[in-house]
């Protein structure tokens, strides 16, 4: 279905068996104890059985070929968990389908278009969130991997599929398909038995019966119950972690500017630490500022206010100052437009 200025807009919902805790949705507003009771069951970690583990990064060098794996799901389960608990009439999710004007692409110099997806998951009783997705259109799966990315996004603004943020990768041996020949083993937090009993991960927010719903697509700067951070083993691996999240320019940009270092484990002093990840953190709420603007003010805008700056990609920013220039200029064409 065509929607205003071009814009693909599909709803979609899927059918899967309910869990028996939550095989109906309410009819009379939820009370906050049922609310609490639905997001701490989003939470839970997905069964070990629906995880996969992706190939995100692979040695230059040396045999075997080493690779650095992270585990994701598919968003089959994604859809099979919110059926399970609200069924396929207690939520909805929306596309908004754009593409961007060509430009050039900083890693092959080819002139190529992007892919945006934009999915809104609504929940009855709980909310809406949404959340984008984006690929190079060369890719022939380009719209399916943007679509997958915006909706997993959008859930784990929900709480749903969150904890696999808190993973920052482990380097197993591939064959030669550049395929894992083994996958670790699944931490107990990371499982539906060890979730319920309470384990989290270290660099987690400690958080008693999941008391509020967790929103945005980055992750928490790590704090005990008292407020203030964690170990310096914790630390490291958050900062690590955000690699990720703000993209490795922009992490490494952090890194030298805060820190004089390109490597976080370089860091002794745990202050130092401490700013590093609070700088990747604003990296990250800009980044996320960037994608709301750039969702009302339009590609072609985006694209002409980055090569105003001598960039051909976001992948490209590096330091904070550049990207709180083009988050306050997409702002202003925004509310121009608006």
């Amino acid at each position: 279905m065509s929607g205003p200025n071009g814009h693909v807009e599909v709803s979609d919902s899927s059918v899967s068996s309910p869990l028996p805790s939550f095989n109906t949705l309410a009819v009379n507003p939820l009370t906050a104890e049922k609310v609490r009771e639905y997001v701490a069951a989003l939470e839970v970690p997905f069964d070990r059985s629906q995880i996969e583990w992706r190939v995100m990064n692979t040695t230059k060098n040396g045999q075997p070929m080493r690779g650095q794996v992270v585990p994701y799901a598919d968003q089959r389960a994604y859809t099979d968990r919110l059926n399970a608990l609200f069924t396929p009439a207690g939520w909805t999710r929306k596309y908004t389908i754009q593409t961007s004007a060509s430009f050039e692409r900083s890693k092959d110099q080819k002139i190529v278009a992007k892919v945006l997806v934009t999915c809104e998951v609504t929940v009855f009783g709980l909310g809406s969130h949404s959340a984008t997705g984006e690929e190079w259109a060369d890719d022939e799966n380009a719209l399916t991997s943007a679509e997958a990315q915006s909706f997993k996004r959008a859930c784990a603004c929900l709480g749903l599929g969150r904890y696999l943020y808190y993973f920052s990768g482990t380097w197993v041996d591939l064959d030669d398909h550049k395929r894992p020949k083994a996958v670790p083993q699944l931490a107990g937090w990371a499982t539906p038995s060890g979730w319920v009993q309470g384990l989290r991960p270290r660099c987690a927010p400690q958080q008693e019966g999941s008391k509020a719903l967790i929103a945005g697509n980055g992750g928490n700067a790590q704090h005990n119950r008292g407020g203030k951070a964690s170990a310096s083993g914790d630390l490291l691996r958050e900062i690590e972690r955000m690699e990720n999240v703000i993209g490795k320019r922009l992490y490494r940009g952090v890194l030298k500017s805060v820190a004089r270092v390109w490597n976080p484990r370089e860091i002794q002093d745990s202050a130092i630490q401490q700013k590093v990840l609070e700088y990747m953190h604003a990296a990250e709420r800009g980044l996320l500022r960037a994608r709301a603007a750039r969702e009302k003010a339009g590609l072609e805008a985006y694209a002409t206010i980055l090569r105003s700056m001598k960039l051909s990609s976001a992948e490209q920013i590096d330091n904070l100052k550049t990207l709180q220039e083009i988050v306050m200029v997409l702002e202003q064409k925004a509310l121009s437009k608006a």
